[in-house]
């Protein structure tokens, strides 16, 4: 196993900086960005594509840093019904398979999706609790001739290319939990499209991530450290909170898809539940029992910080979270 940082985190500096930090902090991995929601700030693609040579000088990077590039992640909304959007996005992931193939990496990561609620529609839909039978409608349409066809083409890409699709489970999107992650294997007769075992969104939802893993077992192909806490306002506003308010887009960092058209929301002030730097949600010992489960139920899967705690710098949140890691690891 090992263990890296998603360099997403370090976009502000160029591959060599970012790599020097993680060297710097003892880890040994890294996972890079390589389109969705994302420019891919640190994958210089054309180069990669077009010239073994510079493939080549791009690797040596890391391996001389001692340092393996472990998967590439493009996550964002392959599904969109934004036909900018989602064309872009769901070329983005069949792109990754590829480029991972000429890397020599046999990981990608991405999300599930979300499409409308019917083929008409030009805005995603999330049913997460279908009562009615128009929601059960609605599900129908995403999962039967959206979600199980693109991701039977990715799944052949895949194949092809000798690598494995882990998938996020992320709300706003058909796969957000085990159960789903399950279902789109089964239904679609997958064999190269599992599971990104990322434990933060699974601890709101009130799953509990090592019996997830247990259940998941080898069907998990990465792994993401990056921790929740439940705060006092869970027990009015619940975790399904929906008080975010806009940020001006001329203020806004943080664009959702390459062209603008999307751009993140500001987080509730008295929020049900944040994301914490590791070990500010779940103690060393819930981290040292997922990395040892992690290692019995998926041997073959390293594992990735993805630091998103404002309270903490970028480094010092990375700081945090190797810590936490490299005392798990070394009571594997």
């Amino acid at each position: 196993m090992h263990i890296g940082v998603y360099t997403a985190v370090l976009h502000d500096r160029d591959i060599d900086s970012a790599l020097d930090v993680i060297k710097g902090l003892g880890l040994n991995g890294a996972e890079i960005n390589s389109g969705g929601f994302l420019p891919p700030v640190h994958l210089p693609i054309d180069d990669i594509m077009n010239s073994d040579v510079k493939r080549d000088e791009y690797l040596d990077k890391f391996s001389s840093r001692g340092i393996k590039l472990t998967a590439l992640n493009c996550n964002g909304n392959p599904l969109s019904p934004n036909k900018a959007v989602g064309q872009r996005q769901s070329q983005d992931v069949i792109d990754a398979v590829k480029i991972a193939n000429r890397l020599g990496v046999d990981r990608v990561i991405t999300m599930s999706g979300l499409p409308a609620a019917e083929s008409t529609g030009s805005r995603a839909a999330w049913y997460v609790n279908p009562w009615s039978s128009e929601h059960m409608d609605a599900l129908d349409y995403q999962w039967n001739e959206v979600a199980i066809p693109f991701w039977q083409k990715v799944d052949k890409v895949a194949e092809e290319n000798g690598v494995k699709v882990g998938l996020e489970m992320h709300p706003q999107n058909v796969v957000f939990n085990p159960s789903t992650m399950l279902r789109l294997v089964e239904k679609g007769n997958l064999r190269n499209i599992g599971a990104e075992m990322d434990p933060s969104h699974l601890f709101w939802q009130q799953i509990d991530p090592i019996h997830a893993l247990e259940v998941l077992g080898e069907l998990v192909y990465c792994a993401a450290a990056k921790d929740v806490r439940i705060n006092p306002g869970v027990k009015i506003h619940g975790v399904l909170d929906d008080r975010f308010t806009r940020i001006p887009r001329e203020q806004n960092p943080l664009p959702l898809s390459h062209d603008g058209q999307f751009v993140v929301n500001q987080w509730p002030k008295d929020s049900a539940w944040d994301f914490v730097a590791l070990g500010e949600g779940h103690d060393q010992a819930f981290w040292t029992k997922f990395l040892q489960t992690l290692a019995k139920t998926s041997p073959k899967t390293d594992i990735a910080i993805e630091h998103e705690d404002a309270s903490f710098s970028r480094e010092e949140g990375l700081r945090i979270a190797a810590n936490v890691l490299k005392t798990a690891y070394a009571a594997l």
